[in-house]
């Protein structure tokens, strides 16, 4: 599912239209990236976590030409799904 096809679901589901869906959408997804940016912890109970995770320095390798170069220390945004939403992903029907 992309987010075009969230919006639409969340717009059938609750009988409102697509413009208001996609600004609903619109406001959770940049709710979640505000608070990342500060380095809060997102917690969505019964559906998992986004946190900021820091990532030291190494050094890699350039997959055309071989040659090893320098990554630099990056934080990049990880989720971590919760126990109720791998429970019912999981769950036989």
């Amino acid at each position: 599912m992309n987010k075009s096809e969230l919006i639409d679901e969340l717009s059938r589901q609750l009988d409102i239209p697509y413009k208001k869906a996609d600004k609903i959408v619109n406001a959770i997804f940049e709710s979640i990236e505000d608070a990342m940016k500060k380095g809060d912890r997102v917690e969505v109970r019964g559906f998992g976590s986004f946190v900021m995770r820091d990532y030291r320095p190494y050094i890699g390798r350039n997959p055309k030409s071989g040659e090893k170069i320098q990554v630099k220390a990056k934080r990049l945004p990880f989720f971590k799904a919760g126990k109720d939403i791998k429970d019912r992903v999981n769950s036989r029907k």
